[in-house]
């Protein structure tokens, strides 16, 4: 979660509470009878003697205990191999005795390949029905879901993105370096830089008619300010399947390392239009409500405010939640807020009553909720960091509609306007696609040559765009843009 602090450091050590600091990769030693049996001063003795060295002895010990250490580990990975090898076998072998077959595998030639270079699909079916392994050929996910254009410039990671509403259609980034950036989104240029906060930049949304944005800040206050730009030629699309030679896995660059050179000499707006600054904490979050006349606002003071933009005056204050607040949203169409909270729960505020509002508070979620978005239809989507995505009805939000289970903290989550697709952004620096069922529909490709090399942050939808209709950015400093092809997509599933 984004901090009020400057510096990279900063903002990364104390920006989400549940992530605050990332552990280091171990090796978890586990020791077995074996060598349990051995003494540790006959190994040494064996492995030193007729050895020349002019190490110290005390050192030499550390050091062969690290190896043996090691080899330990190596053992124990490899008994367990042996053992998936023999249980594959024997599931082999049930499945060639009960007739069924295995695309891919030869039964009679010993076990699946483990870690092979291509997934596995084992397909069952019978008169009730039909199961089919949720793996995806990576080949395919690459063909249906494409890197078009990188977005570098930022000197501190990405919080949030955001697509501009009206022309020229422009994408909008947030930062934890003080700044919101505008780009191009067929160039990639940089078109210009906002810097009138003193803090992290944490979310930036867009006015639904006019040339305004909307940004929340570490600083404590929201910013309505106005931008104009202008378009550059657009230049050919790049080649993304051309061989790259650096091979070096670019998650072990070191931190303070920017790629590129960022955007230099770009027109600079310092003074907003309008500030917010009602709230005690830092705000995390800002939307505009339908017509673009009221914004709200959600903070790590525990509340959210709703202003009037032509004012800014504080009009209410909305209080409930019994920790920071994560995330807020509004509904296209309808005067409806959501909040979502560290204290595992999101609330919906209904303010399409001039007189009264009212509050619902949902408790599907066991630990921080990210985020919540609006879709189109009736549906709210909730996002968390204990690793769910749930689809609700706001008809009936007594339970979710879908469950969508993952292996990684889910961050700020869309969904797609027309075809509804939800696009997940992991701590685990994947992104995956998946339906208001719950079908996994793919995962957007990721190498040490392409895609996010740290935990991404935040998605977009741009359906309006043909080409680049998907944005992800992360604290890599980079946005990216993809194409997705979304009727491809649909139709295998």
């Amino acid at each position: 979660m984004p901090v009020e602090g400057g510096s990279s450091s900063g903002s990364a050590s104390a920006a989400r509470h549940p992530k605050q600091k990332r552990k280091a990769h171990s090796l978890s030693i586990r020791r077995t009878n074996s060598t349990e049996e051995r003494p540790p001063g006959i190994l040494r003795g064996d492995m030193l003697e007729g050895q020349d060295s002019k190490l110290p002895l005390a050192l030499r010990n550390n050091l062969l205990d690290l190896f043996g250490q090691i080899e330990r580990e190596f053992e124990n990975l490899y008994i367990e191999n042996l053992e998936l090898r023999r249980e594959i076998d024997s599931l082999n072998e049930r499945l060639t005795g009960d007739g069924q077959a295995i695309e891919g595998g030869d039964p009679s030639k010993g076990a699946l390949k483990a870690k092979g270079a291509t997934f596995v699909q084992v397909v069952f079916e019978n008169t009730s029905s039909q199961i089919v392994s949720s793996f995806k050929a990576t080949t395919g996910s690459r063909a249906l879901c494409q890197l078009l254009k990188e977005y570098i410039g930022h000197r501190d990671g990405i919080w949030d993105l955001s697509i501009t509403r009206t022309q020229p259609v422009v994408l909008g980034t947030a930062s934890a370096d003080h700044s919101a950036l505008l780009w191009s989104i067929e160039t990639g240029k940089c078109l210009l830089r906002y810097a009138g906060h003193a803090g992290s930049v944490n979310s930036i949304k867009f006015h639904p008619t006019e040339q305004m944005a909307l940004t929340a800040s570490g600083d404590q206050t929201v910013h309505i300010w106005r931008y104009m730009v202008q378009l550059p030629a657009p230049q050919p699309p790049p080649d993304v399947s051309a061989p790259c030679d650096d091979d070096q896995d670019s998650s072990d660059r070191e931190e303070g390392e920017v790629d590129g050179d960022g955007p230099s000499e770009v027109p600079t707006v310092r003074v907003a239009t309008a500030t917010l600054k009602s709230h005690q904490g830092v705000v995390i979050a800002a939307d505009w409500l339908v017509g673009g006349r009221q914004v709200v606002t959600a903070s790590w003071d525990r509340a959210a405010n709703l202003y009037e933009v032509e004012t800014s005056e504080l009009v209410h204050t909305l209080t409930g939640h019994d920790q920071e607040l994560t995330h807020c949203c509004t509904h296209p169409t309808q005067r409806l807020v959501v909040t979502s909270s560290r204290d595992t729960t999101f609330r919906l505020w209904d303010f399409r009553d001039p007189s009264i509002h009212s509050v619902n508070v949902f408790q599907g979620h066991t630990d921080t909720v990210t985020s919540a978005v609006f879709t189109v239809g009736d549906n709210v989507v909730s996002g968390s960091d204990d690793r769910t995505v749930k689809v609700w009805d706001l008809k009936n939000m007594r339970s979710p509609i879908a469950t969508i289970r993952t292996d990684s903290a889910v961050n700020r989550i869309s969904v797609s306007a027309n075809q509804r697709i939800i696009a997940l952004p992991h701590d685990n620096r994947q992104v995956r696609l998946f339906d208001m069922s719950g079908v996994r529909l793919a995962r957007l490709p990721r190498s040490n040559r392409m895609g996010h090399r740290r935990m991404v942050c935040c998605t977009a939808w741009n359906e309006e765009n043909q080409a680049c209709n998907l944005f992800t950015c992360g604290f890599d400093r980079q946005a990216i843009g993809w194409n997705i092809n979304i009727p491809a997509l649909l139709q295998e599933k």
